[in-house]
């Protein structure tokens, strides 16, 4: 059983940074993958990041490429996802995943997530 835990949301200005932080209990490293999906309003939920398995294997959508960077401190059982010159758009109820048996290939498809935490709010002011 893993459970999730965000935190880290707020209300920013656009080229700012964020750090959202996802607590997790029951991952098993070398063998959880851990996400990070999004939805605006009005909008459905998307993938925004993940890493399978181990961190060095990281995935991101285009949006977010070269801007928002996963990682994760064992020591802690904490997963970041550091969000840098960010943009109106990136407004959004941020939510962390988690998966002991999912393939690379479905790490965008929300339904093939087994643990969600509740989400934290990140906004981003023009």
């Amino acid at each position: 059983q893993v459970q999730l835990v965000e935190s880290g949301g707020g209300t920013v200005q656009a080229g700012a940074a964020l750090r959202l932080s996802c607590a997790a209990a029951g991952l098993t490293s070398g063998r959880t993958s851990v996400a990070w999906f999004r939805q605006g309003p009005g909008r459905e939920r998307e993938f925004v990041a993940a890493f399978h398995r181990t961190i060095s294997k990281q995935y991101y959508s285009e949006s977010v490429k070269g801007r928002f960077t996963i990682s994760k401190d064992n020591a802690k059982n904490t997963v970041y996802l550091q969000m840098d010159n960010l943009k109106p758009e990136d407004t959004a109820v941020y939510y962390c995943a988690a998966s002991n048996s999912i393939i690379t290939s479905s790490l965008r498809i929300q339904s093939q997530w087994s643990y969600w935490g509740q989400g934290t709010q990140a906004t981003v002011s023009s």
